[in-house]
């Protein structure tokens, strides 16, 4: 089975022995993959919609993984049980609706046991497709921290994956919105993505100058905190 970049870099986060959980597996090629290169042992691969599920139990059937790839329908974490899974895999979803599942599944993720210890979903493997601040804010602000990033450019987009283990972490403006170990990294195509983005930016600020006075006022400084804080990833990068 040949994934795509994207896919492929979902893939080498997940640790292997992990039991995955897989949600909005779509046709459910990330567990099938992970599972015949022996990377994990089993899977439960979950969608919300019966559409994607039945070509999952398709392919999942072609491959006779049936015994170590259980499918269910489930909006977000609802149909997964406490203490199935080792890893929780989102991607492909936006960055709202991926914060909604984290916290929707909270009962899952953690939770407190009689005896006071904290049983918990050890690792998250996130591919948000918008609005990484907010998912990464959600994370410092729910006692996980981020461990690994990736960010891959493919057919002209670019997708940024990461990693989290339960930890704190806090995290300035410029890592909440460009994550903490990509610029840590200096990642090249973190790089790609930054001068593309203060191209679009001073694009934008260069069409206001047409705008009404009062409008424009406003929107230009919200574009120039934003160059601002981009060259300042772009300066921690290069040094």
């Amino acid at each position: 089975m040949e994934l795509s970049r994207r896919l492929q870099a979902v893939e080498q986060f997940v640790t292997e022995g992990n039991r995955l959980a897989d949600i909005g597996t779509d046709h459910g090629y990330v567990p099938i993959d992970l599972l015949l290169k022996g990377r994990i042992p089993s899977a439960i691969a979950m969608d919300v919609n019966e559409g994607p599920l039945r070509q999952a139990r398709a392919h999942v059937s072609f491959y006779q993984l049936e015994d170590r790839i259980q499918l269910r329908l489930s909006d977000g974490l609802a149909a997964l049980q406490k203490g199935e899974a080792d890893t929780v895999l989102i991607a492909g979803m936006g960055g709202a609706l991926t914060v909604r599942i984290l916290e929707e599944g909270k009962h899952v993720l953690s939770e407190e046991e009689k005896d006071g210890t904290v049983s918990s979903v050890p690792e998250l493997v996130l591919e948000p497709q918008s609005e990484l601040k907010k998912v990464r804010r959600y994370l410092a602000e729910n006692g996980w921290k981020i461990t690994d990033e990736n960010m891959v450019l493919e057919d002209g987009k670019f997708y940024p994956v990461l990693k989290a283990v339960r930890g704190t972490m806090c995290l300035t403006e410029t890592e909440a919105l460009y994550g903490p170990v990509l610029l840590r990294k200096k990642h090249d195509v973190l790089r790609q993505y930054l001068d593309r983005e203060r191209q679009v930016l001073l694009r934008a600020a260069e069409n206001l100058k047409k705008a009404g006075e009062n409008r424009a006022k406003q929107r230009r400084e919200e574009l120039s905190e934003k160059v601002r804080i981009n060259q300042e990833a772009m300066g921690s990068i290069k040094t």
